[in-house]
């Protein structure tokens, strides 16, 4: 039986966050709701968790020692890691001093922030389908693997997430500018990249799996689209055959299960017709699962929240939806938004404006979530909900 305590008092049930986003903050607001102390970390000031937390701080949070001290000065009761740029191996020594239990486990950390541990752990060990792939620490090696593997392929640094550092290479005249972008745009300084061949795919899904007190569940799949590797907009739920889904789920749950602890998994897969490839998993809500705010009772928020604390968990859809992002569009601080009005005289929608401090061209500002009687209605409705939002210096 689960207990929680008074938020700022002795009997408090406290959870630390390493990431304090967008994603993170939906979290913490599941959490407060829950009457659970919460702390935001993350590496600037005033992140979108930070706003709603009890507490906050910044710290370069890849510093073994910074995170460390934090912990220890905090005692939380979890450590809920929601990025990839973290002290991992501190981790793993954190939860074996019995300082804090890490969500899902610190190994599950140390293996899903890194491109090269969960692919090893999916193909080599488990055994599931995947595209083709190699690693490279220097652009020779990189551009050999490159051409053994076949044009077009895929470059990524193994620590990065939402399409950061990605490169679609279609010839080896691009090869050289791939390693450079991976290089800086990467999550910490680690000099190794993964290069994927394409996979021929009807379409990509995220699978959200559920992992806890009771076993595991899933989420209607969600469908998405994205460019330059991060996601544009989202649906749930994205048709698709008995069969391919029964691949889905037995892959989602063979993966988590390796992974072990409990939480919600974001679980992405590429599928054409019945057949299903691995591609990556994130032991947290997924970006593309913004969705689930207008189309379950429970959002994966909110399944998160619960998961982690040992109570029960709902993922049954209520109605079809869809999300669409609105970017920054400019480089500029304390910026204002407009037509926000007209955004939400869209039947069925709603908005999420994240409060980060700093916009840039392709950064995610907020985003537009929209149900409707059918996935296309409530796509046409986010997307006209998003174009209505005007950002402005």
């Amino acid at each position: 039986m689960t207990t929680l305590g008074t938020p700022l008092s002795p009997s408090a049930t406290k959870v630390l966050f390493l990431g304090a986003g967008e994603l993170g903050k939906e979290v913490v607001i599941e959490l407060q709701r829950l009457g659970v102390e919460v702390i935001a970390c993350d590496r600037y000031a005033n992140a979108p968790g930070m706003q709603v937390a009890h507490r906050s701080h910044v710290l370069d949070m890849t510093d073994a020692a910074a995170v460390r001290k934090v912990i220890e000065a905090e005692q939380p009761d979890l450590i809920v890691p929601e990025i990839e740029a973290i002290a991992t191996d501190e981790l793993g020594r954190i939860e074996a001093d019995g300082l804090a239990a890490v969500i899902p486990t610190a190994r599950a950390t140390q293996l899903t922030m890194n491109r090269e541990g969960i692919r090893r752990l999916a193909a080599e060990e488990l055994g599931l389908p995947t595209s083709a792939y190699a690693f490279a620490s220097d652009g020779e090696t990189l551009a050999r693997e490159a051409g053994r593997m076949g044009y077009p392929v895929f470059v990524k640094p193994v620590m990065s997430s939402s399409g950061k550092g990605q490169s679609f290479v279609k010839s080896a005249d691009d090869i050289a500018a791939a390693w450079d972008h991976a290089l800086t745009a990467g999550r910490t300084n680690q000099v190794r990249v993964i290069v994927e061949g394409a996979v021929d795919f009807d379409y990509e899904i995220t699978l959200l799996t559920v992992r806890h007190a009771a076993g595991t569940d899933f989420c209607a799949p969600i469908g998405h689209r994205q460019e330059s590797g991060d996601y544009v907009e989202s649906w749930q739920p994205q048709a698709m055959s008995e069969a391919a889904l029964k691949r889905a789920q037995d892959m989602a749950r063979k993966v988590t299960d390796a992974l072990g602890g409990r939480g919600l998994f974001g679980v992405e897969l590429f599928v054409k017709g019945d057949e299903v490839w691995f591609s990556e998993v994130s032991p947290r809500p997924h970006d593309t699962g913004l969705v689930t705010l207008g189309t379950q009772d429970q959002s994966e928020f909110a399944l998160h929240a619960r998961a982690i604390l040992g109570l029960p968990v709902d993922t049954a859809l209520s109605r079809p939806g869809a999300s669409a992002v609105i970017y920054g569009g400019m480089d500029a601080e304390g910026v204002r938004f407009s037509g926000i009005d007209d955004a939400l005289k869209i039947p069925g929608s709603q908005l999420r404006l994240f409060g980060k401090p700093v916009s840039y061209v392709r950064r995610r500002m907020g985003v537009a979530i929209a149900h409707g009687d059918t996935v296309e209605n409530a796509r046409e409705r986010a997307r006209k909900c998003a174009a209505s939002v005007k950002v402005a210096g």
